[in-house]
């Protein structure tokens, strides 16, 4: 039932800065998120069908319909990947893609698994075993969380948040992807409603090469991609309590020449070499380990505060002509 496609809504806040807030906006249009933990609770389940019927041009009727329907078809549980010794690396890191696309596109106004950027690894690796197992439809950021839990088992591949702020027509618009790193090349991880905007093949030189690829894709759409937010390497230990390391470069890409965000590009790439082989946060001990639980079914994670890195600057300021998109009478791309 919850596999039902109910509307389309924006890509989802993948800051979620106010983490105490149950309905957040991006581009305009509200989300909200599931605070109460699976199975979902009835006021959770109630609040998620009011918003169909708000936003879906036949939203009441369409809910009836799926609601009081007796033979809804039983949707399939995706099986996690497993491979042959010889499977690649690069064909791993597709048939994960493929997993992850298996979930679907979360389409329903409701965020189904609360996702906090402050967790330590441990407890949000606890949420992506709890994806595996509930198999209910995901978005960006859920899917960068499930990209690591299943890369945690491929030491040759690393892992980096990447993520994107992009302005359509007077609004602004977020998204995230996990960056993949291997063999000497780069790509990514991910889920969005746009075949473009996720999945990257393990085949780009450097960074950049890579960043050009997304801002293409966002122009096609319309996008002014405005700017690129980049992590440090994720630790492949999912028992780690550090924390994830979302942001250490912050680049405005519109206020940057070409050879200088090159050069910012080519910076954080030798950090995130740099932290390769450095000492990392020990994993807990086993009792801490059973005490901390999953954050969906008991009392929340500890939260241990990691001084971040200094971050980066991004340049001066430079006049941008007003992006032309702004004459479509109001109406959104959503990406």
């Amino acid at each position: 039932m919850l596999r039902a496609t109910v509307g389309s809504v924006e890509e989802r806040d993948e800051e979620q800065e106010d983490e105490g807030e149950d309905e957040l906006r991006d581009g305009g249009v509200p989300f909200y998120v599931n605070r109460g933990g699976l199975p979902v609770d009835e006021e959770t389940w109630e609040r998620m069908w009011r918003h169909v019927a708000r936003i879906h041009p036949s939203g009441e009727a369409l809910g009836k319909e799926i609601r009081g329907a007796t033979d809804l078809p039983k949707i399939p549980v995706p099986s996690v990947p497993s491979y042959q010794p010889t499977t690649t690396v690069p064909q791993r890191l597709e048939a994960i893609q493929k997993y992850i696309r298996e979930f679907q596109y979360n389409h329903t106004g409701m965020q189904f698994f609360e996702i906090k950027k402050s967790r330590p690894l441990t407890a949000l690796m606890d949420i992506a075993k709890e994806m595996t197992r509930e198999a209910l439809p995901i978005k960006c950021l859920e899917a960068v969380i499930l990209g690591i839990h299943l890369t945690n088992n491929m030491p040759g591949v690393e892992r980096f948040p990447l993520s994107f702020k992009s302005q359509f027509s007077g609004n602004h618009f977020h998204h995230i992807v996990l960056g993949v790193h291997s063999g000497g090349r780069f790509g990514a991880l991910g889920m969005s409603r746009r075949e473009d905007l996720m999945f990257k093949p393990l085949e780009f030189r450097t960074l950049m090469d890579l960043l050009q690829e997304y801002d293409a894709a966002y122009r096609g759409y319309w996008h002014t991609l405005h700017k690129v937010k980049i992590g440090h390497y994720v630790s492949h230990d999912p028992h780690s309590v550090e924390q994830i390391e979302w942001k250490h470069s912050i680049l405005d890409v519109n206020k940057l020449t070409k050879d200088e965000l090159r050069k910012e590009l080519e910076r954080h790439t030798r950090d995130m070499r740099l932290k390769i082989g450095t000492s990392a946060h020990p994993s807990p001990t086993k009792d801490r380990r059973n005490s901390m639980g999953s954050p969906l079914r008991g009392p929340g994670s500890p939260i241990r505060r990691i001084s971040r890195v200094e971050r980066r600057p991004s340049g001066e300021k430079k006049v941008l002509e007003q992006n032309s998109s702004t004459d479509m009478n109001g109406y959104q791309i959503r990406v």
